[in-house]
């Protein structure tokens, strides 16, 4: 058996070398924690200009209008404050960094370990979050495994907003950050301009009709718009950023009438049709009945609805048409590969309403959609 000799050791316990960017970056990183320190020590914040700043800021349109998020989840819906409102409220408040790293990347396990982290400089307050996020993507059909790098980019950067906004709200004083809600709220009341309250009603549903919200779906929910108060308002500009920020569907917001009884015959026509089993008259007559109130105002004034590709034989438009041809000119009008993504979110949303043949169309255009755009980039 050989000896080992100590220079053997000492090759086997000798580490690779750093590079000389990597050793001038450690230091300066180094330098500029410990010269933050001292600057936060030496120029305390004044907490009654700092609280002054933080309201003035809430009182911006900009800033209250993009301070809320809702979306549901669980049969509920799931409202609080942004991370936008967050990162403001630290800025005005001074003396405090944060941030999200990806720490390590496991492409064969599919996933991401991240930081997230929230630092007071002047009272060494800290709050730090490592998570591992799954490269997947929750759909209807069960986790969807992401491949591309920008999905997989977004997808950290989403689970790390939540965690950092958390963050940062555990450092704040939460006096800071109710006064703070009040006061974004108080500005959404108040409106633009200080327009007087039937023209911001009138505004918001014009702005929900331009998204397929009909006044009769705002009502169903608030009540007749005649009795809107400025907090009604308020709370429908939250819902409309929401909904045009893909957080919660317009459907989940403010539900059609009867759309939850079709979404079930609809889904049952689809289990009839998979087991090639003839729906019941009744059945059909069961989702004939959830029509949209457009269709039905079509019929009330003479007018014949166009034919759909996918209407039964009679030319009438089953329930799921509006939201499947949404999917379909989303995808066919795409104009980068975000629309496509966009189109695909969309389609996740409502494939059980769809009949599998209008299903499996839909994927072809986003799949053939997906494949243009990925040639063109490369």
């Amino acid at each position: 058996m050989n000896a080992v000799t100590p220079n053997q050791i000492m090759q086997q316990n000798r580490r690779e070398p750093v590079s000389q960017a990597t050793t001038v970056e450690q230091s300066r990183a180094v330098a500029e924690v410990q010269a933050a320190v001292i600057v936060a020590q030496n120029r305390p914040r004044n907490e009654a200009q700092a609280m002054a700043k933080a309201m003035e800021s809430c009182r911006q349109w900009p800033v209250a209008e993009g301070a809320f998020y809702k979306f549901p989840r669980g049969g509920e819906t799931v409202a609080g404050e942004t991370i936008s409102l967050a990162v403001e409220l630290a800025r005005c408040w001074g003396n405090v960094q944060y941030g999200v790293m990806e720490l390590a990347r496991n492409d064969d396990a599919h996933e991401s370990e991240m930081l997230a982290f929230a630092w007071d400089l002047e009272t060494n307050t800290q709050s730090r979050q490592t998570f591992l996020v799954p490269h997947k993507r929750d759909t209807r059909q069960g986790p969807k495994v992401l491949t591309d790098m920008r999905d997989i980019y977004e997808n950290n950067t989403n689970n790390a907003a939540r965690r950092l906004r958390e963050c940062i709200f555990r450092i704040l004083p939460p006096y800071l950050k109710e006064a703070a809600k009040q006061t974004c709220l108080e500005t959404l009341e108040r409106g633009q301009g200080e327009k007087p309250l039937q023209v911001r009603i009138a505004e918001a549903i014009n702005s929900f009709k331009a998204i397929g919200v009909s006044q009769d779906r705002l009502e169903a929910k608030l009540g007749g718009s005649a009795n809107w108060t400025a907090v009604d308002v308020a709370n429908l500009q939250v819902s409309y950023r929401s909904v045009k920020r893909n957080e919660v569907s317009a459907d989940e917001e403010f539900p059609r009438v009867g759309a939850s009884e079709t979404a079930e015959a609809g889904k049952r026509l689809v289990d009839r049709a998979k087991a090639k089993v003839e729906p019941k008259p009744e059945l059909e007559a069961e989702v004939e009945q959830g029509r949209s109130d457009e269709q039905m105002g079509d019929q009330h004034s003479g007018a014949e609805p166009e034919r759909e590709e996918g209407a039964g034989d009679d030319g009438e438009l089953p329930p799921w048409t509006d939201a499947a041809q949404d999917v379909r000119d989303t995808a066919l009008g795409a104009r980068s590969m975000d629309d496509i993504k966009d189109a695909a979110r969309k389609l996740d949303n409502i494939r059980v309403t769809l009949p599998e043949k209008v299903e499996k169309e839909l994927d072809q255009l986003i799949t053939d959609g997906r494949a243009a755009y990925q040639k063109k980039d490369a």
